[in-house]
């Protein structure tokens, strides 16, 4: 029997293993995910597959974008600075939804989706994919103005 895997395969199967991923997280560093026990995320290598500093700038963000996965050097393994706009700087508590939804594109690069950062995301932090998605437009939207936002994740 010859069993050929689609790219609509490789796809479940990583939202699978993200949501799988993601209530490992939580079990490890939860219930409740702060700025603390975000930052002990970002330094361990079964959560985070390459070094990741956190910096509250805008310096790298597109208009709308609330954060941003920027790579150090050429290759991953060089790490990521991860840039959140300033104003969460002001609101710690919000941080963790907007760096997890970062942290797939560090782990998985552009195979993974939009669908697969919510999944990640709401999985860490106990919610429903629907809340997650819905926090975070709130707080697009609260981006400056001049920084346009379309909520379909940005950022």
């Amino acid at each position: 029997m010859d069993t050929k895997l689609t790219l609509e395969d490789g796809r479940q199967s990583l939202t699978s293993h993200l949501a799988s991923k993601g209530f490992e997280i939580r079990e490890k560093y939860g219930p409740l995910i702060g700025l603390t026990e975000l930052r002990r995320i970002l330094d361990d290598r079964s959560a985070c597959r390459y070094p990741c500093s956190l910096v509250f700038d805008d310096l790298f963000l597109q208009p709308g974008e609330f954060a941003y996965p920027r790579p150090v050097g050429d290759r991953p393994e060089d790490g990521f600075t991860i840039y959140v706009h300033p104003i969460f700087a002001l609101d710690p508590d919000r941080v963790p939804y907007l760096v997890l939804y970062q942290l797939v594109q560090v782990n998985y690069g552009d195979f993974a989706t939009a669908a697969d950062a919510e999944t990640f995301g709401a999985q860490v932090l106990g919610l429903t994919q629907e809340v997650y998605y819905q926090s975070l437009c709130e707080m697009a939207d609260q981006l400056p103005e001049g920084a346009s936002s379309t909520c379909s994740c940005h950022g």
